[in-house]
């Protein structure tokens, strides 16, 4: 009877032992994640930061905090950009967050006319601050590493979508970026744009006027060419964009006369632009290099800059059209 009572003891003690191994194994090994989500650990967050936001997200947290305890991560863990697959258990999840494991993000850049645009646009994309980001973009010793000055620098950045580890820092973000920069300047392009006699600044500062002046990409080449035309000639470009940029006035609607009095080096009214200024779409990047061959001098506008510009060859012609254009909209006022 004993040995019978003892038989069955035993038997509960290895179903109890292995049932409870079993429920440890779920905990640790088991699915932790129900629903696949981002998690950002910025380089500035302390350990008891990171599991605030990352436990409300998981299963069996006291599991998690067990096996953290164990690789000690609060003082290992690594800051990035995590993707918590569904299926992930604790210990997969604990070890990605120790060695790193990063998933990289999509960082856009587009619609930005200023360095400090840029500097905001890219801290809402990476880990890093605006300030730190401003602090790149006009260093003068980090624009010479790249061949550049800390003017022209913002000319390098070409508009697009780029893979970035979301830890990048703004100076590697620099130095990546001119090699897309070097990467997008094919043979090809280059040939295209000895052709016009342009240099690379150039070509960069006239495809953001031609960008601001149309977005219809079929139009840009066209467009580009009456640019083009004007420089060889030596004739102001006379380009409205470099008003509004000027004038730090994106929202500007209508050009007036007063307006083309404003002093600035940007002023294209009043002589060439100083540099490369504005951030044209990767498309106008692409085409401002392939010029159309045109007899064309001006662009003409019907007072609201976001019409369409129209295309004129003679001077008297242009003179005419401005005059008509004058009388039939609202006259501009010193």
């Amino acid at each position: 009877m004993r040995k019978k009572i003892l038989g069955w003891g035993l038997l509960a003690a290895f179903v109890l032992t292995a049932g409870a191994g079993l429920v440890l194994r779920q905990q640790f090994y088991g699915n932790a994640v129900v629903t696949e989500r981002d998690l950002y650990v910025s380089a500035r967050a302390e350990y008891g930061q990171v599991a605030d936001s990352l436990l409300p997200q998981i299963k069996h947290r006291r599991a998690f905090d067990a096996y953290a305890r164990r690789i000690n991560l609060s003082e290992t863990f690594k800051p990035g950009h995590y993707v918590l697959k569904h299926g992930m258990s604790v210990i997969e999840i604990a070890r990605m967050l120790k060695l790193g494991l990063q998933t990289p993000v999509r960082v856009t850049i587009n619609n930005v006319r200023i360095p400090a645009q840029l500097a905001q646009k890219l801290a809402r994309q990476i880990d890093a601050d605006s300030t730190a980001i401003m602090q790149a973009l006009t260093s003068e010793e980090l624009a010479a590493e790249v061949g550049f000055d800390s003017v022209t620098l913002f000319s390098m950045f070409i508009p697009d979508s780029y893979e970035f580890y979301w830890t990048v820092t703004p100076g590697e973000f620099v130095r990546r970026m001119k090699r897309e920069y070097d990467r997008f300047w094919t043979p090809g392009r280059d040939a295209l744009r000895e052709r016009s006699g342009l240099s690379r600044l150039e070509v960069m500062t006239l495809a953001s006027i031609v960008y601001e002046e149309t977005r219809k990409t079929d139009e840009m080449p066209r467009v580009a060419g009456v640019y083009v035309n004007r420089l060889k000639k030596g004739m102001p470009l006379q380009a409205d964009p470099t008003i509004k940029y000027a004038m730090q006035d994106f929202g500007l609607r209508r050009i007036l006369y007063k307006h083309l009095k404003y002093e600035s080096p940007y002023n294209t009214y009043q002589g060439p632009a100083a540099v490369a200024y504005l951030h044209a779409g990767h498309q106008c990047h692409r085409r401002g290099a392939e010029l159309r061959k045109t007899r064309l001098y001006f662009l003409l506008r019907t007072g609201d800059v976001r019409r369409l510009p129209q295309f004129c060859e003679d001077p008297a012609r242009a003179q005419c059209q401005c005059s008509g254009v004058q009388q039939g909209a609202e006259p501009a006022q010193d």
